[in-house]
């Protein structure tokens, strides 16, 4: 499945990945709010065989798919939590 990812302005490490660039039709008004400004960062072949940093590419998929986008937050750093 190909796709394409924006990073916003104000979500620093907060990536969304869309079907088509430029649709973002199916993305919550409040979400594009907390992400500020968009910028491209890339275009991509999903594959849910294919190896990624952060996230499985089958979930992302099946996010795209059923809600039309997917939201990459950065990790939580376990020395950050407060317990």
């Amino acid at each position: 499945m190909d796709c394409v990812i924006y990073k916003g302005s104000k979500k620093q490490d907060a990536y969304l990945f869309v079907v088509r660039q430029d649709d973002l039709s199916r993305v919550p008004q409040a979400l594009l709010d907390m992400l500020g400004k968009l910028e491209l960062v890339m275009e991509l072949n999903l594959d849910p065989e294919r190896k990624l940093a952060q996230s499985d590419p089958a979930e992302i998929i099946g996010w795209l798919e059923t809600q039309g986008y997917y939201l990459q937050l950065p990790p939580t750093r376990p020395e950050l939590v407060v317990h």
